[in-house]
């Protein structure tokens, strides 16, 4: 495989925060140890409860949020040892980001074509006459009438809304796109639209996607390979294809279970116990509270991440993972 377009490399986030005590200072352990490449024309999902630390993730991918430790890399360049000028324009026009509901991430007084103008405008791309050729370029591309050019966001449905959104991302023609939970604001009719649009736009222009979402199913058709998230750490990796039939971790596994289908009679799996909290995250497994495989070990240290014989790109951190007998351990080292 090519060298990745972006790479994150034991990336931290932590946030201090008012605590429970007078003139306390609590932290909050967003994300931690985060271990995750892209590469172009590929689409990473990541799926996991709300608060496991998603969102974090692409904020801090876009560069919107500065880890605490930990390096990223953007085409072989620590994004944050740049200068502020060169993060700007040689990482800023080279990642587009959609965000969850457009309602909120449009202003609602300027225009279409005036929202799909500005990142030129801002970046300086092109002269007038160029800048108005990419608008109706743009709106061609994400299939929105030309008389929607006048209109407000508040005068167009949801799913035109998200189209105006997916444009202007891509205005810049960037290299990485990043989509949290791009369609959970939509109706379900419109849904498959917009899912089918930028799975057409990722062939297009051989995008390096990440592609946040807390349905399972959708992530496992919209990605090459799935990350699973739990309290704020990456705790399986696997191929698209290798899901459901090769799920390692229970916490993946009790994700699938939860999820209703027509085709087989599927028993969930009831996770007893409330999410732990980030401020005071459990010792060693952050998963070992609620997880029915859990063991005193569990409780000792975090788990190394375990690759799989008939999958050596299939990564989960679990000491007690399904099916462990096909288990190779950390580095490579047969058990």
């Amino acid at each position: 495989m090519t060298e990745p377009v972006l790479k994150l490399s034991d990336v931290h986030v932590q946030h201090r925060i008012n605590g429970s005590k007078l003139l306390q200072k609590d932290t909050v352990y967003a994300l931690t140890g985060a271990d995750l490449s892209l590469h172009a024309g590929e689409t990473v999902g990541v799926v996991g409860e709300s608060g496991c630390g998603k969102s974090t993730l692409a904020k801090t991918i876009v560069g919107l949020q500065k880890p605490t430790m930990g390096e990223i890399s953007f085409r072989g360049r620590s994004l944050w040892a740049m200068t502020n000028a060169e993060r700007r324009t040689e990482f800023g026009r080279n990642v587009g980001m959609i965000f969850q509901d457009p309602s909120t991430a449009l202003n609602r007084r300027m225009a279409v074509s005036d929202i799909l103008r500005d990142p030129l405008v801002v970046h300086k791309v092109g002269d007038t006459a160029s800048r108005e050729a990419r608008v109706r370029e743009l709106m061609d591309l994400v299939g929105l009438p030309t008389s929607a050019a006048d209109a407000l966001p508040t005068q167009l449905s949801g799913g035109q809304r998200q189209r105006v959104a997916i444009a202007r991302a891509l205005a810049l023609g960037p290299a990485v796109l990043v989509a949290d939970e791009p369609t959970s604001a939509l109706d379900v009719s419109v849904r498959a639209q917009i899912l089918n649009l930028l799975l057409d736009l990722k062939k297009e222009f051989n995008l390096a996607m990440l592609f946040i979402s807390h349905d399972i199913q959708t992530v496992r058709r919209m990605s090459d390979r799935m990350v699973t998230m739990y309290l704020g750490r990456i705790v399986e990796e696997a191929p698209a294809e290798a899901v459901p039939g090769s799920v390692r971790h229970p916490y993946t596994e009790a994700l699938l279970s939860a999820t209703p289908s027509l085709i087989e009679d599927i028993e969930p799996i009831t996770l007893d116990g409330p999410v732990p909290s980030a401020v005071r995250p459990p010792s060693g497994c952050p998963f070992r509270t609620r997880c029915w495989r859990a063991t005193e070990a569990c409780a000792v240290e975090m788990p190394p991440a375990v690759r799989f014989l008939e999958i050596p790109t299939h990564t989960a951190r679990c000491f007690h993972p399904l099916d462990v007998g096909e288990a190779l351990v950390g580095s490579g080292a047969a058990v």
